[in-house]
């Protein structure tokens, strides 16, 4: 019986830890707990399995919060610690994951030394890389999404840096990463768009106000923003209620980069069918002031919505009908200008987009 007793408890605490699987950061995602003393060169990491949980390869550094390097003082986003990765150094961890299900990773990362800098992410056998030239936050960091679909249940998370520095030690800083199971939403009935109100979407850190980049599909085969493909040379900004204002729901995208920053889908749609294309434009509340125009595309029609932002908060909506000239039917959003916060002049912003809907017009009936 105390046997029998024993394994019940055994197998429950088994399906506890299957099932309690969350969101979130990986194990010392954060790298708050870092290599020991003896493991250390000055700031250099020795040993591939130095810091817990992690096997790095290459000019690995850990860095301290405040740390300085030359008259920069070094910052870390979450915690107190984070990682710095020097010409081909990489960090790499094994995680168990569903195969066949779709995962997005957040990380944060911020340049330390060269203007432009590059990162290659991959889960294998999918990669990709990730351009650092241009910066959207005034704090140095910015979260970046990248989104792979399992093809073993086991895989390898690793985070490269292919830069050629003549400083060794230049690389970027990398700090809290996590991972988010994907769950592509379907069209309907109430909206032939999928994901329309772009709740769906990659991890957002909640100690983190400057949103998510999701980079141009160019460079990233799986969208973090399941149903919505980035078709522009710029990231597009996936922002949440928490921390911006958002039109509707919890989360919105904000089209950061001018014509440079884009969405699209492509739509199911009966040729010479009218169809409406409904949408929010709005602010996200972060000192981003102006006049901003979105323009929106869908067939062989186009409309601009202007919207005059205080920076505040707020939102209009806007229709664009057209009738489909083909069984495919592109629906795309993008900026008309660029524009800059108010309130440090340095950081790019732009309209928030959001509760966008595609539906058919119905034909009215006659009655005799």
């Amino acid at each position: 019986m105390l046997a029998f007793t024993l394994l019940s408890v055994l197998l429950c605490a088994t399906c506890s830890f299957a099932l309690s699987f969350t969101d979130g950061l990986l194990p010392n995602g954060n790298f708050e707990y870092g290599p020991k003393p003896s493991q250390m060169k000055g700031t250099e990491v020795i040993g591939h399995n130095a810091i817990p949980e992690w096997e790095i390869s290459g000019f690995v550094e850990y860095i301290k919060s405040g740390q300085k390097q030359g008259d920069m003082l070094l910052v870390v986003p979450e915690g107190s610690f984070a990682v710095r990765l020097g010409n081909e150094a990489s960090i790499k961890q094994k995680m168990k994951v569903t195969k066949g299900m779709y995962y997005s990773l957040t990380f944060s990362a911020a340049r330390t030394c060269a203007q432009e800098e590059t990162l290659n992410v991959s889960v294998s056998p999918d990669s990709g890389v990730l351009p650092m030239q241009t910066l959207y936050s005034s704090s140095g960091w910015d979260s970046y999404a990248w989104a792979f679909q399992a093809e073993v249940p086991v895989v390898d998370i690793v985070i490269h840096n292919p830069g050629v520095e003549e400083d060794p030690a230049c690389g970027p800083l990398i700090d809290s990463i996590a991972i988010k199971a994907l769950y592509p939403p379907k069209m309907s009935g109430k909206n032939l768009l999928k994901n329309g109100d772009f709740e769906e979407g990659p991890y957002v850190f909640p100690n983190t106000s400057w949103g998510v980049l999701i980079p141009p599909n160019i460079e990233d085969d799986h969208s973090p923003l399941p149903g919505w493909m980035v078709e522009s040379l710029k990231a597009v900004k996936y922002i949440d209620s928490d921390h911006f204002s958002v039109p509707e729901g919890k989360r919105g995208v904000e089209l950061v980069a001018g014509k440079e920053s884009a969405i699209a889908q492509i739509a199911r749609t009966i040729v010479g069918k009218q169809y409406t294309l409904s949408f929010a434009v709005g602010d996200a509340n972060n000192a981003c002031e102006g006049t901003m125009v979105v323009e929106a595309f869908a067939g062989e029609k186009t409309v601009k919505v202007p919207y005059t932002s205080k920076g505040k908060g707020g939102y209009k909506r806007a229709v664009l009908k057209f009738t489909a000239v083909s069984t495919r039917t592109r629906v795309m959003f993008l900026s008309t200008f660029y524009t800059m916060r108010s309130d440090d002049f340095a950081s790019l912003c732009g309209p928030v987009i959001d509760d966008v809907k595609l539906l058919s017009v119905r034909s009215p009936r006659f009655f005799l």
